[in-house]
């Protein structure tokens, strides 16, 4: 080996730019700003060329310290590994460790801001925030990346069948987190919070815990009286309420409707993506009754139903009507009141049935057929279901009688 070159007092008075060969690899490199640094220059055994390794400031690092760590990366030559690689490799298992201590709770926080801007519901990080508190609280100080099946289930099983539904829930919810940690390079492996093909077999499926139980609906053969009574009654509630019901629209659809979104003249409302379940625009033509509806309702605000402090009626007071009408029954439900009416007695098509209610079509060839909103179509569709509403038993017509306050 070649005898070294440099000596202390060189190395301190060397400042002119250039590298400086102290042998056996080993370099001092002064660059054009006065930087000075020790350098080791070794030969790429696999494409032949010259690669260099940086060992660290002349200010920290000794001339005699430099040839040590010099003597070290020849020593890992000799063995067959790179420095630089290893010194990379050194680096990423350090980042994963530092990743490693990162808990489950910080997980948590992380992944509720960065999809918090996403979520229509505002209400919707909170409820996220605060099932993960409740649920998973004996995970949220553990590292992410020791979160393990068992700690998963000691969240799940102590209430998975009294509470199937929120449980579920919970569930969802572990496992994207811990999905994002896993993208995030927080953790590695599988996701153990992940159902199909893992906690499938460990847990019993929801619906055997808790049979589906559909909102109780009213038969369609009485909504004429239904919308009789409804019609009687002189408030803003029951105006909202019957919005609904000839719009077959969700509750919270048609109680946070906007004057903006409604064409009198073409006689449509279009309820925006971030309205909707489906996240997309949903067209909605309007029937003669829901327009002559809405030329009596007053126009104090944005609002088709103002509520307080410039807010919408909240779906509890048209819910209230419902109940006062028939008790039992829920507001949701009628939607399935006009599927069950629009499927049994009428020959309108499936397809324009489930696009009237915003329905995603699960067959993917129908669904490509169908590009359009069949708006013609739908418009018949919302006619005759109007003309159904206001048709009693016996087949009198409903008065439309309305003075909304």
């Amino acid at each position: 080996m070649a005898r070294n070159k440099l000596t202390a007092v060189q190395v301190r008075n060397l400042i002119q730019p250039g590298r400086y060969n102290d042998g056996a690899g080993l370099y001092l490199f002064v660059n054009q700003h006065g930087s000075r640094s020790w350098v080791f220059r070794y030969r790429d055994r696999q494409t032949g060329k010259h690669r260099d390794k940086g060992l660290g400031p002349v200010d920290d690092i000794t001339l005699s310290h430099a040839r040590k760590l010099a003597h070290n990366c020849r020593l890992q030559l000799h063995e067959g590994t790179d420095p630089v690689e290893a010194t990379k490799a050194d680096r990423q298992a350090r980042r994963i460790a530092r990743a490693r201590r990162v808990t489950f709770g910080e997980c948590c926080k992380q992944y509720i801001e960065a999809h918090r801007a996403g979520w229509r519901n505002k209400k919707h990080a909170s409820q996220w925030r605060n099932t993960l508190n409740k649920y998973a609280e004996r995970m949220m100080s553990l590292p992410v990346g020791d979160i393990d099946t068992n700690l998963v289930m000691q969240c799940l099983e102590p209430d998975w069948q009294a509470k199937p539904e929120t449980m579920t829930r919970v569930r969802q919810r572990i496992e994207a987190v811990l999905a994002w940690a896993t993208a995030r390079h927080y953790r590695e492996g599988d996701n153990p919070a992940r159902w199909h093909g893992h906690l499938e077999h460990m847990l019993p499926k929801r619906s055997k815990v808790q049979p589906v139980q559909h909102r109780p609906a009213l038969p369609y053969a009485e909504m004429g009286e239904f919308m009789a009574d409804l019609r009687s009654r002189d408030s803003l509630a029951a105006r909202c309420l019957e919005f609904q019901i000839l719009t077959a629209t969700r509750p919270g659809e048609a109680a946070g409707a906007q004057w903006p979104e409604i064409d009198i003249e073409d006689e449509t409302w279009t309820v925006p993506a971030g309205r909707m379940k489906a996240g997309h625009d949903h067209r909605i033509p309007l029937s003669k009754p829901v327009v002559a509806l809405l030329r009596d309702l007053p126009s104090i605000d944005s609002n088709l139903f103002p509520g307080v402090k410039g807010r919408p009626i909240t779906t509890a007071s048209p819910l209230k009507i419902a109940k006062s009408i028939k008790n039992g029954i829920t507001a949701h439900g009628f939607r399935a009141t006009f599927r069950d009416w629009a499927g049994d007695m009428t020959a309108h098509p499936r397809e324009i049935i489930e696009a009237a209610m915003a329905h995603r079509l699960k067959d993917k060839a129908e669904a490509a057929y169908r590009r359009n909103d069949a708006m013609a179509r739908r418009a018949r569709l919302m006619a005759d279901w109007a003309k159904h509403c206001d048709t009693l038993t016996g087949g009198d017509v409903v008065a439309i009688r309305r003075t909304a306050q």
